[in-house]
């Protein structure tokens, strides 16, 4: 096993360890803000990449940004240091995928979250709203109270996505229902700010909401823990979540970060990737929501059925489900 050092900054190093295969087939990674451990969105994308290293043994370079001027640095540093592809986390790295992607024409790059339109660039998104809508609907069929929550995390129209497609789903549940909406904040750090999620899941409770849908990255752990201890519900996102408090997770809206990346790495190393946009939804089974021996008990098999039956509706387009970026 040969270690290679990638020094970003005088306080940041890339630690990177690779395998030497017949196929010389390099790859790499930048996580986000939050960390590969946010047991979230970013922690998704490393699922999909473990899993990629289990079957093929291919090792990856691999990079955790805490900082924004990281992002740029890392993306060219990877190419620079002959990745064949370098998959880019979330859509703060467009600019830096731009830039190196430029700079580095023969590197394939996937971006997660967002579109950077050049020749030698994979962009991945989601119809977050469609997923967002199915949960919505599992809240509004659970709550006692008629009022459920939404916490996002920074304040961006992709955030949005999820908000607008929260309250319709809500809403198509039960139409005198009530959707108490708060955004954590404004800059990179409402990802990683689990106090503050508590906080605001705590408000929320307190004006009677009593299913929260947390959309915030590692600052939704907050939320899904005050929901354990108030004996109240609440739903994760991106990876599923339920397994972290059996009893209070109704369920999680899967966005399945984890197979795009496994796509783009295992169709990098076959040949068969392409640049362009893919655009995963339910009819493609990037979105969904989750059922498991954890929440078995809380989602029943009638509101399981409802579920399926408005999925299907929606893939057919029986049920338009608004999508924040296109009003």
């Amino acid at each position: 096993m040969k270690k290679i050092a990638l020094g970003l900054v005088a306080t940041a190093a890339l630690a990177v360890s690779g395998l030497a295969h017949a196929e010389d087939f390099n790859p790499a990674i930048v996580f986000d803000m939050g960390g590969k451990s946010d047991k979230s969105f970013n922690e998704a994308a490393f699922n999909g990449i473990e899993k990629f290293k289990k079957e093929t043994g291919v090792d990856y370079m691999e990079f955790e940004v805490t900082q924004v001027s990281q992002r740029e640095q890392a993306a060219q540093r990877m190419a620079r240091d002959d990745a064949d592809i370098v998959i880019a986390i979330g859509f703060a790295q467009a600019a830096a995928v731009e830039k190196a992607a430029k700079k580095y024409p023969d590197t394939k790059f996937t971006i997660i979250d967002m579109v950077v339109d050049l020749p030698n660039v994979q962009s991945v998104v989601f119809r977050e709203e469609q997923g967002s809508f199915l949960v919505g609907m599992a809240a509004a069929m659970a709550s006692e109270t008629g009022k459920v929550g939404f916490i996002g995390g920074m304040d961006i129209p992709l955030i949005r996505k999820f908000a607008l497609g929260y309250k319709e789903g809500v809403m198509y549940a039960d139409p005198n229902a009530e959707v108490i909406e708060n955004m954590t904040g404004t800059t990179p750090a409402a990802w990683n700010d689990p106090t503050k999620g508590s906080e605001l899941a705590k408000s929320q409770y307190d004006r009677g909401a009593d299913v929260i849908f947390a959309a915030a990255g590692a600052t939704g752990l907050g939320v899904l823990q005050t929901a354990a201890d108030e004996g109240k519900l609440a739903i994760g996102v991106d990876s599923n979540q339920n397994y972290l408090h059996p009893g209070s997770m109704l369920t999680s809206m899967m966005k399945r970060v984890d197979v795009a990346v496994y796509n783009a790495l295992m169709t990098a190393k076959d040949g068969t990737w392409k640049p362009g946009i893919q655009v995963l939804g339910l009819a493609e089974n990037g979105v969904g929501f989750a059922v498991d021996q954890w929440n078995k008990d809380l989602l029943t098999e009638e509101m399981v059925a409802k579920l399926n039956a408005a999925r299907e509706d929606i893939i057919e387009g029986k049920i338009k489900v608004t999508n924040y970026m296109d009003q």
